[in-house]
């Protein structure tokens, strides 16, 4: 089981049952499609924000339903940021905004039977260190980010 899928735009992808072989899982795309959307996303947001951002990762975690058809029900995108001036409250806007505004990702996700769980982790290293994590939103199920924002 190999496809190779050439997009609108002439990017190219290697679907299939081979990892090593660099083939990708179509769901498992879908989930670092999230992670890349809301991180552009978030980043831009931080940087028109002034933060000064010294180490950012995105990490996801899903859970796929083993009924057919095998969509994904949960899936925790958790945004880890640092930086000598990042401030917990500008992380958690960012976050927000992509989350409900901006990740078209997001948004198709949400309206179906997945519940996304937006989380950060802020590490500030200036010369007032602090650390703090939690949880910004869950939008999804069936629910369209306009109206967790509303």
């Amino acid at each position: 089981m190999r496809f190779s899928v050439t997009t609108g735009t002439g990017r190219s992808l290697v679907f299939g049952d081979e990892a090593a072989r660099g083939e990708l899982s179509p769901v498992e795309t879908v989930a670092a499609a999230l992670a890349g959307c809301s991180a552009m996303d978030v980043i831009a947001i931080l940087i028109k924000k002034r933060q000064r951002v010294a180490s950012y990762s995105v990490s996801v975690s899903a859970v796929q339903r083993s009924e057919y058809p095998q969509v994904l029900t949960r899936i925790d995108v958790v945004h880890e940021v640092s930086g000598p001036r990042v401030t917990e409250e500008a992380v958690r806007r960012a976050i927000e905004l992509s989350a409900t505004t901006y990740c078209p990702v997001s948004a198709m996700l949400s309206a179906g039977e997945t519940s996304i769980h937006h989380r950060y982790s802020v590490r500030r290293t200036g010369s007032a260190p602090s650390e703090a994590s939690g949880e910004v939103v869950v939008t999804g199920p069936y629910r369209r980010p306009d109206v967790v924002r509303g």
